[in-house]
């Protein structure tokens, strides 16, 4: 008698990464000086979508958007890019420090501002309760600083970016 047994490591890591994913929004939320409640009264809803569209591998990238709620104008962005299929070394890690870091770099943001978390997905993915199209925002007059990769989860990792005003 033979017994077989099989782990989808796959599913391991997109709980993982789900989940330090969302760990790290949180840290820039909070860290950034702005009110965690928004975040934390729609966790499950976020944690459904971004786990169901990593499963399925249409997750490119999702980003919190900082915003004044009397212009409607962009303040702030953090992009989490979504990589699939690296073959590393097959361990898990997280760098939360970069993020840190960063945040420290970008400096507080007023906390009369409001967020939101948009992702961008590939075409035909599956619909998610909770979830609905929307378009994100200008970055124009903004520019791009990568933090390059925070978190691996075997296979499946996400690389950091934020925005910030453009030196005039």
């Amino acid at each position: 008698m033979s017994t077989t047994v099989f782990v989808s490591t796959y599913t391991y890591s997109v709980t993982y990464v789900t989940g330090k994913l969302l760990a790290q929004i949180k840290d820039v939320v909070r860290l950034s000086g702005l009110d965690p409640g928004h975040l934390t009264d729609g966790w499950a809803c976020l944690e459904r979508g971004i786990s169901t569209w990593l499963r399925t591998q249409h997750l490119e990238e999702i980003v919190l958007e900082v915003y004044d709620p009397k212009t409607d104008g962009l303040v702030g962005r953090w992009d989490f890019e979504i990589y699939y299929g690296f073959s590393g070394d097959g361990s898990f890690w997280v760098d939360p420090a970069a993020i840190r870091y960063h945040i420290l770099k970008q400096g507080v943001l007023p906390s009369t501002c409001r967020y939101r978390i948009v992702t961008t997905t590939k075409t035909g993915r599956p619909d998610v309760w909770g979830w609905s199209p929307s378009a994100l925002r200008s970055t124009a007059g903004f520019v791009k600083q990568s933090i390059g990769t925070t978190i691996d989860g075997s296979g499946l990792s996400a690389g950091g970016g934020y925005w910030r005003r453009a030196v005039q």
